[in-house]
């Protein structure tokens, strides 16, 4: 069975060493590479000290690392995880048993924390938002969508399209495995905060309002129907409202004083409908989206003893 552990990598020159050993000794089998990404310390020298076999990529953000990582390295296994040495290494043994026994495709680590600078602030908030959007419209079986820490089957790698170029990727990587209906697992961690000198590269405002963009985008991507329905019938009420009281004048009446509103609502109208209509064909594009992705993924021979 070939493991491979990726760790993306950029200016983790105080604890990538600590990752890189820490790893080597809970999984020795395994082949450890650190991908930096156009780091200015001595990241590179570091690792690669530490017995780390080390790779570079030069489009700036880890979505552009991990593409880079999915595309070069061949593995049965791959173990997805951070150089800030905020996750525990030894977990990492049982997810992998885990995805082997269970033949699972996707085993998150779930973070656990006691310790109050373990996420800053607007952090643990923010994931359980992200994390409720989208089980709420992808389905609810992953937990802690945003956990940099994950094992992955080689099958899920090869067909993961993999578009974001930052830190949307962990939130892709999940609705990916909803979307295919891969078999999930769960470990729960520790997580725990950096050390003194080690500053996080995740923006909290920037990269959330990101991460929301990717989610609203990947639900009109992935669920075109329920996206397009949601917003035809928001246009159809807006139109139904307007139109009414010229509708109730004309009955008593027999004329239409507020000409232009009508026109404005027939409009509204029309645009609801086809928004419905857009809804419909783009599901039917969707569907064969998913089943050629579903064919790429079974094409692929996974793990066995």
């Amino acid at each position: 069975m070939e493991i491979a552990v990726l760790i993306p990598c950029y200016n983790e020159e105080l604890t990538i060493c600590r990752v890189v050993k820490s790893f080597n000794e809970v999984l020795p089998m395994a082949r450890v590479y650190v991908y930096d990404n156009n780091s200015t310390d001595k990241t590179k020298i570091v690792a690669t000290e530490c017995g780390a076999i080390v790779k570079s990529e030069t489009q700036q953000g880890k979505g552009n690392v991990v593409r880079r990582m999915f595309r070069d390295i061949e593995a049965d296994y791959y173990v997805l995880v951070d150089g800030d040495d905020t996750y525990d290494a030894s977990v990492a043994a049982d997810m992998v048993e885990i995805a082997r026994e269970e033949q699972c495709d996707f085993v998150n680590a779930v973070r656990i924390n006691d310790q109050e600078d373990a996420y800053r602030a607007g952090h643990k908030i923010g994931n359980r938002l992200l994390t409720g959007s989208v089980r709420f419209l992808f389905g609810s079986r992953v937990e802690d969508m945003l956990s940099g820490y994950k094992v992955l089957s080689k099958r899920f790698v090869k067909s993961f399209p993999l578009l974001s170029s930052g830190f949307e990727i962990e939130t892709e990587l999940a609705v990916h495995a909803l979307i295919l209906g891969v078999p999930i697992a769960h470990v729960y961690g520790d997580y725990r905060g950096r050390p003194d000198g080690s500053s996080s590269k995740l923006r909290t405002y920037r990269d959330g309002v990101r991460i929301l963009t990717l989610i609203i985008n990947l639900f009109k991507q992935e669920r075109p129907l329920a996206f397009f329905g949601i917003l035809g019938s928001i246009l159809l009420i807006v139109a139904c409202g307007m139109v009414f009281p010229v509708v109730i004048t004309y009955l008593q009446t027999g004329l239409v004083p507020r000409l232009p509103t009508a026109i404005l609502s027939m409009g509204i109208m029309l645009s609801a409908f086809l928004s419905f209509t857009c809804g419909i064909i783009l599901d039917t594009v969707t569907r064969g989206r998913r089943e050629a992705r579903m064919l790429q993924y079974l094409s692929i021979k996974g793990y066995s003893d």
